[in-house]
């Protein structure tokens, strides 16, 4: 089944003018808290050094804008409702990116989007502990593609930003493939020059792990956040990867998203976002705090583009809210405006009318 994604009657799913406006007044509210040393540089900031990463000579990876395939399967939780089952977690990833790519196999599919010499950051997210984070189930059969297209274990890095996240994704030293790393940075560990962020009027380092590899793949989850509305496939790589992420979260963290994604440290190098949506958590979120609103959802999402991964994942969580009867992050004044704004910045799709969602069953 492949449909285009039109725009809700009310117009309540579409950010618009209103957030547009929304968006550039917290730009200027921004600006207007600053100090005039701070004023000044965020008016003259110095010249960034190029962090663009390059794929290897020759290769171009997959590249698909505005497309965005959903695998899914029902009764594919294990019996504590959880965590995925193996086998059925493997066959939706393989489903999912053979669609998007063509290809007939994963392994194929996976080298569409890395080659043998690229380094990889694969960025995981355990935020909401093992009741909610990227499960191993789903994780793995990824990386042990990587490795059977001919990619160096010790070129891999499995990324989280704490290792209380990290490990509640059940993936250890002792489940990867021999020489496969694993890391947590808490914050810390950069090894690039401090840069300022236009439109933020704050500055940042993002973590060695990030800039040292050639490719990233983003593996992320579908939940409501409160602070920003929605977290997805955006928000894991900006706030997942920097050095102070708590310095980008005022405004509903719109448009710092967008401004931090756009960076040539991230832009260049994420490859592939893959969505867990074996379950969605519709409100009370990023933690687990709320598992009265946690749901399971039996699907996977993958895209090349963030915005519209994302798009689709924010009407997925208003969907839930609506059968849970609440209010839209819009009518709650948590309307993640950044989607938008990262579609601004040429990041990817947000008109629903252009985004074709492929909607496949396993």
């Amino acid at each position: 089944m492949e449909r285009e994604l039109a725009p809700r009657a009310d117009g309540s799913s579409n950010v618009g003018r209103r957030a547009f406006i929304g968006t550039a007044a917290a730009v200027a509210a921004t600006a207007a808290t600053l100090t005039p040393s701070d004023a000044h540089a965020a008016k003259n900031p110095p010249v960034a050094k190029n962090l663009a990463a390059s794929p290897p000579p020759g290769f171009s990876p997959f590249n698909a804008p505005g497309k965005v395939v959903k695998v899914s399967k029902a009764d594919s939780l294990q019996a504590n409702k959880l965590y995925p089952k193996p086998d059925a977690a493997k066959e939706m990833l393989t489903k999912a990116l053979t669609e998007l790519t063509g290809k007939p196999d994963l392994v194929t599919a996976v080298q569409q989007f890395v080659h043998k010499d690229d380094i990889v950051v694969v960025k995981v997210n355990g935020i909401a502990q093992s009741q909610m984070a990227t499960g191993k189930e789903l994780v793995l059969p990824f990386v042990e593609a990587m490795i059977e297209g001919g990619i160096k274990p010790e070129n891999i890095t499995l990324l989280e930003q704490y290792a209380g996240f990290f490990n509640a994704t059940r993936i250890t030293a002792q489940n990867v493939p021999a020489g496969v790393k694993i890391a947590s940075h808490a914050n810390g560990n950069a090894t690039m020059d401090e840069r300022h962020i236009p439109g933020t009027g704050t500055k940042t380092k993002f973590v060695r792990w990030l800039t040292e590899a050639t490719a990233a793949i983003n593996f992320a989850l579908i939940k409501d956040h409160s602070i920003c509305g929605y977290t997805g496939a955006l928000k894991n790589m900006t706030h997942g990867c920097t050095i102070n992420p708590h310095d980008f979260h005022v405004h509903h963290a719109s448009p710092q998203i967008a401004l931090l994604y756009a960076q040539d440290v991230i832009k260049s190098r994420v490859r592939l976002c893959i969505a867990d949506g074996f379950k969605v958590m519709a409100n009370g979120g990023p933690l687990y705090k709320r598992p009265e609103f946690v749901k399971p959802h039996d699907a996977v999402y993958v895209s090349t583009d963030p915005v519209a991964i994302d798009t689709v994942g924010w009407d997925v969580v208003e969907k839930y809210r609506a059968d849970f009867k609440l209010k839209t992050l819009t009518e709650e004044g948590r309307e993640p405006a950044y989607i938008k704004a990262a579609a601004d910045l040429g990041l990817g799709v947000h008109d629903r009318e252009k985004i074709v969602l492929k909607e496949l069953t396993v």
